[in-house]
């Protein structure tokens, strides 16, 4: 049995998380990354900003790693007449993604995709994508694995189509001061919001788990990730070449907070 396949069995033993219980950890998730990732909501805004005002009214975005569905909900919400595809590996994540974006009926497409394949485009084959997005998220790939999935990216985009990456691009060696600064502010952020009421990623794994439609997927997301530790923060100027070499004509960014950017890329 294909991974895949073992994922849909488990999805149909499981059964469909309902739209309610999926918004609502939607909006757990959203409280929970506040926690990790400060003026979160800006930094959306800068994204949503570029789409506005250099794509078409009725574009289509691709969300890479979507996790519960965050950037298409705002996407999908904000811009009427717009369209998303949301990919991610993440069993469970895709569960709730696919409840919390129902509401937007066929406008939403949510999609079982592994980035750390070679092939995984192949799954958006004939699919137009105006811009690519994605959100604290490709810093799971290793270096040789984003170069990749930006080349892939590339492929799909048109001419003038775009890619916004917002992450942590934290500071090297050369910038102690700021280092510093990024990482107690980072610590200071999250002791206020876990005070707050907030849960910790793992909590929230475990409040998911709660609903029996996730629970019966737990399993499969720990064997699809096993094998996946952590990989090191590549930088940005990392991320800008990888850009360039992926055949991007333009690269830069559009937002920072202190080490928290948003990239961008268009083709």
């Amino acid at each position: 049995m294909s991974t895949r396949d073992t994922a849909d069995a488990g999805a149909r033993a499981a059964g469909a998380l309902d739209q309610a219980a999926a918004r609502r950890l939607l909006q757990l998730w959203d409280d929970q990354q506040s926690a990790y990732v400060a003026h979160r909501d800006l930094r959306f805004e800068a994204m949503f900003d570029v789409l506005r005002l250099h794509c078409p009214d009725d574009l289509t975005i691709l969300d890479l790693a979507c996790g519960p569905g965050a950037i298409s909900d705002r996407v999908l919400a904000g811009l009427p007449q717009a369209a998303a595809v949301a990919v991610d590996y993440d069993p469970m994540l895709l569960t709730v993604a696919q409840g919390a974006l129902d509401r937007y009926g066929s406008r939403a497409e949510v999609r079982d995709v592994d980035l750390t394949t070679e092939d995984w485009e192949k799954a958006l084959a004939g699919r137009r994508i105006d811009a690519v997005l994605s959100s604290t998220a490709l810093h799971w790939l290793s270096p040789a694995q984003l170069l990749r999935v930006y080349t892939a990216a590339a492929r799909l985009l048109p001419a003038g189509g775009v890619l916004l990456n917002a992450d942590h691009l934290r500071y090297d060696g050369s910038a102690p001061t700021l280092s510093d600064i990024a990482r107690r502010h980072d610590e200071r952020v999250q002791e206020e919001t876990f005070a707050a009421g907030a849960l910790s990623y793992s909590a929230w794994y475990a409040e998911a788990a709660r609903h029996p439609e996730l629970a019966g997927l737990a399993a499969e997301r720990e064997r699809r990730f096993a094998d996946r530790p952590p990989q090191a923060l590549a930088s940005l100027e990392f991320h800008l070449a990888a850009l360039r070499t992926a055949g991007f004509a333009e690269v830069g960014t559009v937002w920072q907070y202190l080490d928290d950017y948003v990239v961008f890329a268009r083709r």
